[in-house]
């Protein structure tokens, strides 16, 4: 369910101009968006990962709070990295490519990253990048060296706005493209001449393919216009990536390209910069291997999308605790309306005002800059009050408003794009345990907790441990797994969840 709007707007800090400004679309209740996608030659890793997650909140708190949004995310699925990745594997580019992009797919989904509305690829907008190239070669800004084409970047006055460097600054740097056909050593390409035995496409230069910052300009202006609202990527692309792209819009168009520049940090994997000079990349494929979707957009998201994000193994166990504390808490609920207890008004009332809370505080938080790390406290917050009213309770708030608190962390924790819904039923769960529990434990007295009979019920599977009475531990054990709760022995003791099918 949407977000009722009211007067409150959503800031948000623009690269552009190193501020937070209130979001003013460019129509009413319709944001047009566009983030930089992967270029197809490997699976993805973590810090890819972090920024799909930041653009994915993005997009489901502005559709939370009403708007309509047309998201955009390029597949670039020709560039020298794929090209090399093929004479490597030896196989062709578009093999690679296709190879690839199922892989980064089958990530997306199984981090809840919801698809964008568009996904145009480079080589299916050829045209419209060659279209683009002749307007700039006609305004003066771009100039064809033996089949190469570059774009003047001292032509195009406000080069550097975005980055807020210099020329000279940004020549001292690394990222500048050596070619002996350039006029100057800050122009940058955009259009390659083809080399034997790669791919290429006709064009008024000859033969070739195109620049890589090329393809962002042409699909986001054919598919969300010049001025569309936000654009976006991690940290890195601001310069050179970003920078071309003003450049080679703006000189085409004349016009205002992007109204809000939105960058994601950058990611530390146990506190160094993640890098494969350094051979610390961690793939995503193989981190879900190990940790769960929840676990790792929880992570993610505790920290300002902003701030640069330590990755570490503490801090993943910490998210997994988090996650499970939810879950546990949306169970603790199912299980409290399926018990016959008295209603408590001092209860319903505190719920209630607690779940108005939570979605206030969540709101504020998230209003400002989209803070991640300021939002998921507000859900904590009304955890900790639905599980102190629900836990062991002789008295219950009225049905009504333990729903109206199990919608409310469900619906916040789906904007983050936590997928917390439980998939087994505790309704069914109980009547098994409660037989076991009489059997193991003898009678017991009526309106015993949840939480009560399988504490009681552990505590006598760690005394049959200690006095190796294997049978009865491995009894208990096996029975809860039977009615869908499992066992889990830790370091710290033994853990129980009911487990998700």
């Amino acid at each position: 369910m949407p977000y009722v709007k009211g007067r409150t707007k959503i800031k948000l800090y623009n690269t552009l101009t190193r501020r937070k400004e209130e979001l003013e679309p460019r129509v009413e209740g319709e944001i047009s968006m566009y983030a930089c996608g992967p270029t197809v030659y490997n699976p993805i890793h973590i810090g890819n990962a972090r920024t799909f997650i930041n653009f994915d909140m993005i997009r489901r708190y502005l559709e939370y709070r009403g708007h309509k949004v047309t998201f955009v995310r390029n597949i670039t699925d020709i560039d020298d990295k794929i090209i090399n990745r093929a004479a490597e594997e030896e196989t062709t580019p578009k093999v690679i490519a296709e190879k690839y992009e199922a892989v980064f797919h089958a990530d997306m989904a199984r981090l809840g990253v919801t698809p964008p509305t568009h996904e145009p690829k480079a080589t299916e907008m050829i045209p419209e990048m060659v279209d683009l190239v002749k307007i700039l070669i006609e305004r003066g800004l771009a100039y064809e060296v033996g089949g190469n084409v570059w774009f003047r970047v001292r032509e195009f006055k406000d080069y550097g706005k975005l980055s807020g460097r210099s020329l000279d600054e940004m020549r001292a740097g690394k990222r500048v493209e050596p070619d002996p056909g350039k006029e100057d050593p800050m122009d940058f390409a955009l259009w390659k001449r083809s080399k034997p035995g790669e791919p290429s496409w006709e064009s008024p230069w000859g033969p070739g393919r195109p620049g890589w910052h090329l393809e962002c300009s042409a699909m986001s202006l054919k598919l969300l216009g010049p001025g569309f609202d936000i654009h976006g990527g991690a940290q890195d692309l601001i310069f050179p990536h970003h920078e071309n792209e003003i450049a080679q819009s703006e000189g085409a168009t004349g016009e205002e390209f992007v109204r809000y520049w939105v960058h994601a940090g950058l990611l530390n994997l146990d506190k160094e910069k993640m890098s494969k000079s350094l051979g610390n990349v961690m793939l995503l494929g193989d981190l879900l291997k190990q940790w769960s979707p929840n676990t790792v957009r929880m992570l993610m998201l505790g920290t300002h999308y902003r701030n640069p994000l330590d990755f570490t193994r503490e801090g993943l166990m910490q998210a997994q605790a988090n996650v499970e504390k939810i879950e546990r808490t949306i169970e603790n609920i199912d299980f409290a309306l399926g018990l016959e207890l008295p209603v408590s008004r001092h209860n319903t009332l505190g719920l209630r005002d607690a779940v108005h809370e939570a979605r206030a505080h969540f709101v504020s938080a998230m209003n400002d800059d989209l803070n991640t790390a300021e939002a998921l406290p507000a859900i904590f917050n009304l955890v900790k009050e639905a599980n102190s009213v629900v836990e062991g309770a002789d008295e219950l708030p009225v049905g009504e408003a333990l729903h109206k608190c199990r919608e409310e962390l469900l619906e916040l924790t789906d904007v983050l794009g936590l997928d917390l819904e439980p998939q087994a039923d505790w309704l069914s769960v109980e009547a098994p345990l409660r037989a076991l529990a009489g059997e193991v434990l003898g009678p017991l007295p009526t309106g015993v907790s949840r939480e009560g009979l399988l504490n009681a019920l552990l505590e006598r599977r760690a005394a049959a441990r200690a006095d190796r009475e294997w049978s009865v531990s491995d009894r208990i054990r096996d029975s809860l797994a039977a009615t869908g709760i499992e066992i889990e022995d830790t370091s710290a003791g033994p853990r129980w969840k009911l487990v998700r099918k």
